[in-house]
């Protein structure tokens, strides 16, 4: 991810990593991705969680305005913050190949966890 006058560049490497790593290692990368920007205390990422760890992903150029855009967009339960799962279905929503091949993805994810 990128900044450039008030939008936000998303470069989807998240194919070529789930093909490296496969479907449970790809899952607990975007686990230690979530717990990087988490708050510690409250558990879920938050404004000045995500804007205080933002730079760990290459995004210290991100406004402020930014980063609320791309809380809001993940927050499905409205509290104003991310929960892990908020935080993947995100992620996932951010890769269009992924989102392509969702259904086998989770059947594949089913299959491994259970």
């Amino acid at each position: 991810m990128g900044s450039k006058k008030n939008t936000v560049e998303f470069e989807d490497y998240f194919p070529a990593m789930m093909e490296k790593l496969g479907t449970e290692g790809f899952m607990k990368e975007l686990t230690n991705g979530f717990q990087l920007l988490m708050d510690r205390e409250k558990k879920v990422i938050t404004f000045e969680s995500l804007k205080k760890n933002s730079a760990l992903l290459g995004l210290e150029g991100m406004s402020d305005d930014e980063i609320k855009c791309m809380l809001r967009e993940g927050d499905l339960d409205g509290d104003g913050a991310l929960d892990e799962m908020e935080f993947c279905t995100l992620m996932f929503r951010l890769s269009p190949a992924l989102m392509n091949n969702s259904k086998e993805l989770l059947e594949e994810a089913i299959s491994t966890t259970f």
